[in-house]
């Protein structure tokens, strides 16, 4: 690594979560470990139908993301209070663990979100 200036594309990939016409993730993989994530969820997604068979069915959403909203409107709900947080364009925001969400409104979302490495103390 050293100076070493690294470039990647969401073209592509090192992998991605596909949700057929819901939309999908999109994910990079730095060298250094940091992830990179674009995720696109169209109107009528939400993460109980869409996203959560793709993870093994877990009672909530079990990551903790960090990121910005491009455009759309997303709503998050933490599962331990209920409480529902709007999240849309222009908002740079940071999600615990245990939650799920869905799109509000007729508008695509799109949100850019990063992972720092795993191994990092």
């Amino acid at each position: 690594m050293g100076n070493t200036i690294e470039i990647r594309r969401f073209e592509t990939p090192d992998s991605s979560l596909d949700m057929k016409e819901r939309g999908g993730i999109d994910i990079i993989n730095m060298t250094d470990g940091t992830t990179g994530m674009r995720a696109t969820f169209e109107p009528g997604w939400t993460w109980e139908e869409d996203e959560k068979p793709l993870l093994g069915s877990p009672e909530s959403c079990p990551m903790r993301h960090t990121g910005y909203c491009l455009g759309g409107k997303l709503v998050v709900r933490m599962i331990e209070t209920g409480k529902e947080t709007s999240i849309t364009k222009g908002d740079f925001f940071e999600i615990p663990s245990g939650h799920d969400a869905y799109v509000d409104g007729e508008e695509r979302v799109d949100l850019i979100l990063f992972g720092a490495p795993e191994h990092q103390h």
